[in-house]
């Protein structure tokens, strides 16, 4: 069955929902690794895409996100060039009340009787000003990281910004 659209899920109206002891079949998280690159490694510059409004993010756009911000920093920066690490954790279960469609559909369906609906993906509650990514990279390679982190921004439902949060004397030199 196809997905809903995002636009269902991306506003904060309800309470969390986040207790898996209680509810069978969640769904497992898309999101390969949290922490990527040289985990060890100092650099001196420090970038963080930062979210604009609240939201919530499904964990498929945070793997895509994650995803788009990578491959770029593979190629540009070596395996070992850069650290990029995913500051949310998509905890809140997502529900959806199917509906029957088609000929015969009124019959069969139950409509809106008993409607709390199945557990169909996760997503991580973010609030304005909250970040969301942080890239630590060398200074020469500042612009593959902010061209890296803005592609990562148009897979989220938010709009976004950049801040530097650690060097910005050696990226403005």
């Amino acid at each position: 069955m196809a997905r809903k659209p995002a636009r269902m899920y991306r506003n904060l109206t309800k309470r969390s929902y986040t207790r898996r002891k209680y509810m069978g079949g969640v769904p497992g998280s898309k999101i390969v690794t949290f922490d990527i690159g040289n985990l060890n490694g100092e650099f001196p510059v420090e970038v963080s895409l930062i979210a604009k409004e609240s939201c919530n993010i499904r964990h498929s756009a945070l793997e895509s996100a994650r995803i788009a911000a990578n491959k770029p920093l593979l190629e540009g920066a070596g395996p070992n060039g850069y650290h990029l690490k995913i500051r949310v954790y998509p905890h809140e279960v997502l529900r959806e009340n199917k509906q029957a469609t088609g000929a015969g559909a009124d019959r069969v369906s139950q409509g809106m009787r008993n409607a709390f609906g199945k557990p169909i993906g996760t997503a991580a509650k973010v609030k304005a000003g909250q970040k969301i990514m942080t890239l630590s990279i060398n200074p020469d390679k500042f612009k593959l990281a902010k061209e890296c982190l803005v592609s990562a921004g148009y897979k989220l439902p938010t709009s976004i910004r950049l801040v530097v949060d650690k060097g910005q004397e050696l990226v403005l030199s």
